[in-house]
């Protein structure tokens, strides 16, 4: 008896991916512009708003996660809330100090 995994190709054409370069490009510029404006606090949740965008494309098109397995993408939620837990903390303490 022969035990066959079914696996799928997913192929993403070169144009998509030249479109996710641009948009990379593009919200890394909005970063950049943003750091620029003096908007107080809200400067520092809108580059990590954006950083966060660009890890999901980054995560499901350059990593392909789109099309893994559900066991995968519960490991990378687990990974990301720990790390949400951490970054809450660190902000918090942070905010008591001053």
């Amino acid at each position: 008896m022969s035990d066959h995994q079914h696996e799928e190709s997913h192929v993403i054409e070169y144009g998509n991916y030249i479109f996710i370069w641009l948009g990379l490009l593009a919200f890394t510029g909005i970063t950049v512009t943003v750091s620029g404006i003096n908007l107080g606090n809200w400067t520092i949740v809108i580059a990590l708003f954006i950083a966060c965008v660009k890890s999901w494309y980054v995560l499901n098109y350059f990593m392909h996660m789109k099309y893994e397995d559900i066991i995968f993408k519960v490991f990378i939620a687990t990974a990301l809330f720990t790390f949400f837990i951490f970054l809450g903390f660190t902000f918090w303490d942070y905010s008591f100090t001053r």
